[in-house]
């Protein structure tokens, strides 16, 4: 199966893009998710003894250059967008970053992620940075706006400045197994993304299956998807180890079968250092070393932050620090 040509599948080879196939029902038909396999695996990694000491400080920096510093919230103000980039962009306390001895890692966040409403605000914001905005778009989080409105914002949210767009497929196609709709639902969102790296947000809690997370991971992927993520955040129930499984041997399946490589972004409850340790300790397992970084890998979260450097000062203070001394905005 050749894959669909572009101007941007002629990017420098360090850039990861997925420039999509043709859809290929047999990829899809193929799938069949051994659901007590996926539990006994996730299962093996709560179980294992957690990193200590400068590991775990390792780890633990190695997670925040890969978190999408989020504000998704009615109460956001432009005020409030600055403080959260400022935090992107110095993301620990220079005091702690001095006593780890890691100032020469100039540590950021992987990107800032923002509404469209707040895109030139953070773009603003972050200038000199190098930290992406990446703007929710494609009527988030239901997906329920008409396809014009949706490719529309697209294009405003990249007009504004954002350089990755996080879309939102809608759900009905892959409730009513209408595989042929969502891959053209993906595609339009692609074309209308050009350059712009595109996270499909498929809603893991609201699927249904675990049959259904794989075979709607490989229809995006097939479509041209550049990260494929769990959740928006605001389902009942968000990323986790099995969804995450599931989503990881989807991305290495595509891989063998097309030669692309597809990141990966688990959103939503992902709120604790022990949890990132997790993830990245999958990723690594699962995928290898070369999805360890934040052009492959990111975790959608607003509070990981705050409890990643708490851990990190214990780590040099053996102490715990009251929570409201990491706050994010």
């Amino acid at each position: 199966m050749k894959a669909k040509k572009t101007k941007t599948a002629l990017k420098a080879a360090n850039e990861p893009y997925n420039p999509g196939t043709d859809f290929n029902p047999d990829w899809i038909s193929e799938i069949k998710i051994n659901q007590s396999g996926v539990e006994r695996r996730a299962g093996t990694l709560k179980n294992r003894r957690s990193l200590k000491k400068e590991w775990q400080a390792a780890w633990l920096l190695k997670a925040i250059s890969c978190i999408d510093l989020t504000s998704l919230s009615g109460e956001d103000t432009p005020g409030r967008i600055k403080r959260l980039c400022a935090k992107a962009a110095s993301p620990v306390r220079n005091d702690i970053i001095e006593d780890l001895g890691v100032s020469s890692l100039k540590l950021t966040t992987g990107a800032v992620c923002v509404y469209h409403v707040m895109v030139e605000t953070a773009v603003e914001a972050l200038k000199g940075t190098g930290i992406p905005v990446a703007a929710v778009s494609t009527g988030f989080p239901a997906c329920m706006a008409p396809l014009e409105t949706r490719l529309r914002e697209i294009e405003l949210s990249i007009a504004a400045g954002a350089e990755e767009i996080d879309i939102v497929i809608s759900r009905r196609n892959v409730l009513c197994e209408d595989w042929p709709a969502l891959y053209e639902e993906i595609q339009a969102y692609r074309s209308a993304c050009g350059d712009a790296h595109m996270k499909t947000i498929i809603s893991t809690g609201e699927l249904a299956t675990l049959n259904n997370v794989a075979k709607a991971s490989m229809v995006c992927m097939m479509a041209g998807a550049d990260f494929i993520k769990t959740s928006t955040g605001m389902e009942s129930s968000n990323a986790n180890l099995q969804v995450s499984l599931v989503m990881m041997r989807a991305i290495r399946r595509y891989n063998e079968l097309t030669a692309y490589r597809v990141g990966f972004k688990p959103a939503g409850g992902i709120s604790t250092a022990k949890d990132a340790i997790q993830y990245l300790v999958m990723i690594k397992e699962e995928l290898g070393d070369s999805w360890l970084n934040p052009e492959m890998f990111r975790f959608g979260a607003s509070s990981l932050l705050g409890d990643i450097e708490r851990q990190l000062e214990h780590h040099l203070t053996s102490c715990y620090s009251a929570s409201h001394r990491h706050a994010l905005v």
